[in-house]
């Protein structure tokens, strides 16, 4: 029994000096990349694995053709990854392979597809998320999640935090004996204050009035505790913009309840009920499938599609029909993020239209619907009309 306490203790140890040396390199990090600098951006294009590659290679053609004029400048330069699919991956016994990591930390902004997470049941071994090392290597800590239903009063924006909570440590976690094991939550004075001050700041900018934090506090004293105090002080230095506080599990409540959810504004969150709520508040308008989201760091950033990478699809030969405007709405953001607003914006109204109003294609994921090809030839020629 001592020998099972000492091994667990020397193992979390280990993971403390960890996180300790993390938050030094936090600390370090002050400002944020200046995009107008850049000669050129480099644009990455990952497409992942499963259905990754085909729905990428359908948002890349849409960003090459929106962006053509500034390629041929020499300001915009894009660049393919094909190396972070499962099987990669597990070769090298690696989340990310230390080849594809640095080609990936050779580009500023990365537009990445899904990638496959083994879980138990898979024939794979059980190595970390790519999407969880990701964010840790390049220290995104900022998942963005807008969702609008317009004719719903809907206009929400997450902002998830990405690199602490209950993933970080995820892979490890403590099998003390048979009977008994330990997972780990993260929470620290840095990476609370930082997604904090970006959701403030976000709000500000956009002339948003209230900043809702969701946790679960009441229960989970220590790290949900922290978060919440430290969007309590961070509120301060915004004066005319509202925090409130609400727990993650009557929040899933309220985001249907049609009298309340119109209130919600930008919401904040710790990475676990980030991860939950913004798939729960997707399907407002259509589901995972019609949002994107964006990684942001100080340093680099990655857009990507917020869904799964379906390897059924793949198995059955329908990887070509899978609906690719997940990935294009991440573009949307990219396009935004990097300093391109006129097209980021003509871009989302061109996706608005196929895929809300005309809708002359539709995509079912089968033969009996549109092939993603298909879909982002419409989209383009959309933005021609609208140009």
């Amino acid at each position: 029994m001592n020998e099972q306490i000492q091994a667990a203790a020397d193992k979390f140890a280990a993971l403390v000096a960890q996180q300790l040396e993390r938050v030094e390199k936090m600390k370090e990090d002050k400002d944020f990349i200046d995009y107008s600098k850049l000669n050129p951006i480099v644009i990455g294009v990952c497409g992942g694995d499963g259905i990754g590659p085909a729905i990428t290679k359908e948002a890349q053609r849409i960003l090459e053709f929106l962006l053509s004029d500034e390629v041929k400048r020499g300001k915009v330069a894009f660049r393919v990854i094909d190396g972070l699919t499962i099987e990669n991956r597990v070769a090298a016994n690696k989340a990310i392979p230390d080849d594809v990591l640095e080609e990936l930390k050779q580009c500023h902004v990365i537009l990445k597809g899904p990638t496959t997470t083994p879980q138990a049941g898979d024939p794979w071994p059980n190595i970390e998320s790519a999407n969880v090392a990701m964010r840790k290597a390049l220290d995104l800590f900022a998942n963005i999640r807008p969702v609008k239903v317009p004719e719903e009063g809907i206009d929400w924006t997450f902002f998830r935090e990405n690199t602490e909570g209950s993933y970080v440590l995820g892979s490890s976690g403590v099998h003390v004996n048979d009977d008994l094991a330990f997972d780990f939550c993260v929470a620290t004075t840095e990476g609370c204050e930082r997604i904090a001050r970006a959701a403030f700041d976000f709000a500000k900018k956009n002339g948003k009035t209230r900043v809702t934090a969701v946790t679960k506090a009441n229960v989970v004293k220590t790290t949900d505790g922290k978060f919440l105090d430290i969007c309590k002080e961070v509120a301060k230095d915004y004066p005319g913009i509202e925090l409130d506080g609400w727990y993650i599990d009557i929040m899933t409540a309220k985001l249907i309840d049609k009298k309340r959810r119109t209130d919600f504004q930008v919401l904040v969150l710790p990475n676990l009920y980030g991860d939950i709520l913004t798939d729960e508040a997707a399907e407002f308008q259509g589901g995972v499938g019609t949002a994107g989201s964006a990684n942001l760091g100080k340093k680099y950033a990655m857009f990507e599609a917020i869904h799964g990478s379906a390897p059924r699809m793949v198995k059955e030969g329908r990887a070509k029909y899978a609906d690719p405007c997940s990935i294009i709405r991440a573009a949307v953001m990219l396009l935004n993020h990097i300093g391109y607003s006129k097209e980021s914006k003509l871009l989302e109204r061109a996706l608005d239209i196929c895929m809300y109003e005309e809708k002359k294609l539709v995509i079912t994921g089968r033969e009996d619907g549109a092939t993603g090809e298909a879909f982002a030839d419409y989209v383009m020629e959309t933005i021609q009309k609208l140009s």
